[in-house]
């Protein structure tokens, strides 16, 4: 989920080595998943004692974790802090959206030109499980079944450089993007985005699909300034259920 860890603190000496890297890579899946699903908000401390415990190990792959974490945007390790989950200001999910929307756009682009018919089915698949968790409610399995619709667009569009730009926000744009899944009546109207985004693929319409995926980006982002503004920080909009 959460990408490959920077090994670069890690020691060289093989079988330790790569142990201390699996452990790096599940606490920075746990934390990051904590944060993206709502269940550790903005403030929240993450003691290294604590994470230590939790996993069994020495506090040296906790802090590899943290580093790796604070690098992406999810925690703020400030000098003589500890570090905690990081906050979120409007106006940098505002250029995180602008961006998102202008690279989807160029990736349903990319996608009407090289999709085989294989592929294209691959997506209609990616969609129908979107449909199935959508039609359960189930907020979590619509958003991770989300997150695999984008992974696989970016598989088809074949584009090495829209990967790794899009790759290097994603755990910042997952916190956003479960947040905006989450509001009230988000699910049923971004499920029914995507099927239209499907037939655009289908039918090879480059510009309409560019347009409707750069509408799907907007639109979420659209959810969250509204949201934003009756919550008034990220923190409260966190719960939905406050803003009925």
């Amino acid at each position: 989920m959460t990408g490959n860890v920077d090994r670069s603190a890690l020691d060289a000496d093989g079988e330790a080595s790569s142990g201390e890297a699996s452990a790096v890579a599940e606490i920075v899946d746990w934390v990051a998943r904590g944060i993206i699903e709502g269940r550790l908000l903005p403030g929240h401390d993450l003691n290294s004692v604590d994470l230590a415990k939790r996993f069994n190990v020495s506090r040296t792959p906790v802090r590899e974790a943290l580093f790796v974490l604070t690098r992406e945007g999810l925690v703020d390790w400030s000098p003589r802090r500890r570090p905690r989950v990081s906050s979120v200001e409007l106006p940098d999910v505002r250029e995180i959206y602008q961006l998102r929307g202008i690279l989807y756009a160029q990736v349903s682009m990319a996608i009407v030109e090289r999709a085989t018919q294989a592929d294209i089915e691959s997506l209609w698949s990616a969609h129908r499980r979107l449909a199935e968790v959508a039609a359960q409610g189930d907020v979590d399995g619509y958003f991770w079944a989300n997150v695999a619709f984008r992974d696989e667009e970016l598989r088809v569009c074949g584009n090495r450089i829209f990967k790794e730009v899009l790759d290097s926000m994603r755990m910042r744009t997952n916190r956003l993007r479960r947040l905006s899944t989450s509001l009230p009546g988000r699910m049923l109207r971004s499920c029914a985005d995507h099927q239209r985004l499907c037939e655009a693929y289908e039918e090879r319409d480059g510009v309409l699909a560019a347009a409707l995926n750069r509408s799907i980006v907007m639109s979420a982002l659209q959810a969250i300034e509204q949201a934003w503004e009756r919550g008034n920080n990220f923190a409260s909009i966190h719960n939905p259920e406050e803003l009925k």
